[in-house]
């Protein structure tokens, strides 16, 4: 994997950009010589080549430096929630015109057993078996950059209900076993109740056995959201009447590609590319009925499910369902294609700022270091740019610069005319 290589002079503004956010994000921290470590953390992370454990984050030599910062990380009991929730709500302030929360899984793969939360278990990112940690991030995005501010450490079975490992571990009381989607779920309700942040659709990617409890959970909250789905997901459509029996159910690809008088063409940019893109798209109103362990009948919600056919397919491809309907269909396809801003930034630069290379075995230690990843994140993409001078650093005056990502630097491409799609309607709408 390629790492982030930073110019020395964006290398001396990320860290002029650190020492701020110390003092923005930080003050929830008691002692001073705690943010001093936090502060030589996040250099750390943005500055160190390789693999950012501890270990490299000292340097050679440096046992006392590693001894510190292990203190630091591992054990110091410093709560990462109010330091996540200062980031969060700095970014609203910052970032350059936020559209949603992207819920994006992690996977980590483990050679061991002894790193909380690792197990044997099936990864559907993977498609397959793996032994490995499962985490996911809560991202603040807009359509020119993806920022996590929030994380989530997926907990199997036995990891929960043996006592020996709950200690080794470090884990809280509360601490339950959920799937990824129900600890995303938990996690985006904690964040709208507590956190004072604006409200915005959550855009994830939804199993079928999961979605009606997704459906309720932020109903009941009332959480927009635009959720991906498989087009095999069986969806309930039609209302009963004398002339009009129903409901129906059919897979969503069937009730997507059965209305073609009523697509419209989407002309739109893809993330990370220059070249434009053309999709087509429809919509059809569907309900989500309660999940099979609802004690009390509850009437079905009222959905919408929009699909889209890429490039030249014959047959939809991409599906989404959603409670928002007050926005043009366009604009709903631009909040689901999200997943793609986030896997981008996630590539280019969570990635190397190392939110999977945390080798420690505490629950806490973990978290104190995704939460720090997260910092230094935002660091290299806000420090990259252009800003005004100020107390709480300004909105950005330019659009993001990457970082140079080492043997990646290419020519833009100029863009290419969208390609014809067979069958295209004269409506348009525009995305850039």
């Amino acid at each position: 994997m390629a790492r982030v290589v930073l110019p020395e002079e964006s290398s001396k503004e990320i860290s002029e950009l650190i020492d701020a956010l110390i003092s923005l994000l930080f003050e929830s921290l008691p002692r001073r010589d705690q943010r001093n470590w936090a502060r030589a953390y996040l250099n750390g992370l943005v500055r160190t080549s390789g693999k950012k454990t501890i270990r490299n984050i000292a340097g050679t030599g440096a046992s006392s430096v590693e001894q510190s910062l292990q203190q630091f990380i591992s054990k110091s009991p410093w709560d990462w929630t109010p330091v996540r929730r200062s980031l969060a709500q700095h970014l609203e302030r910052t970032a350059q015109r936020p559209l949603a929360w992207v819920v994006q899984p992690m996977v980590i793969e483990k050679a061991g057993d002894q790193s909380v939360g690792v197990g044997r278990q099936f990864v559907p990112q993977l498609g397959r078996t793996a032994n490995c940690q499962q985490a996911g991030g809560i991202w603040l995005t807009s359509s020119d950059a993806g920022f996590p501010v929030d994380w989530t450490l997926t907990l199997p079975g036995p990891w929960t209900a043996e006592l020996p490992r709950r200690r080794r571990a470090g884990l809280p009381d509360t601490a339950r076993s959920l799937t990824p989607a129900q600890d995303a779920v938990h996690a985006v309700q904690r964040m709208a109740a507590t956190w004072q942040l604006q409200r915005r659709p959550v855009v994830m990617e939804v199993s079928h056995a999961e979605l009606p409890q997704c459906v309720e959970s932020f109903a009941t909250h009332d959480i927009p959201f635009v959720f991906k789905v498989d087009g095999t997901l069986p969806v309930s459509f039609g209302s009963g009447g004398r002339h009009k029996p129903g409901p129906h159910t059919a897979p969503a690809r069937e009730l997507i590609d059965s209305p073609r008088s009523q697509r419209r063409v989407v002309e739109w940019t893809r993330h990370g590319r220059a070249e434009g893109a053309v999709t087509l798209l429809t919509s059809a109103a569907v309900f989500a009925t309660p999940g099979e362990d609802r004690l009390v009948p509850a009437p079905p919600t009222p959905l919408l499910l929009v699909g889209a056919w890429t490039e030249e397919a014959l047959l939809p491809s991409e599906f989404w369902i959603t409670n928002i309907d007050d926005r043009p269909l366009a604009q709903l396809f631009l909040l689901g294609k999200l997943t793609d801003r986030v896997a981008l930034d996630f590539a280019e630069v969570c990635e190397p700022a190392g939110i999977r290379d945390f080798e420690g075995r505490s629950f806490r230690g973990w978290h104190h270091h995704a939460t720090l990843a997260s910092v230094a994140h935002a660091a290299m993409l806000l420090g990259t740019r252009g800003r005004e001078p100020g107390p709480h650093l300004g909105p950005a005056r330019t659009a993001p610069a990457r970082p140079v990502v080492a043997a990646q630097a290419a020519a833009v491409p100029v863009p290419q005319p969208a390609p014809v799609v067979p069958g295209q309607s004269p409506r348009r709408e525009y995305i850039r």
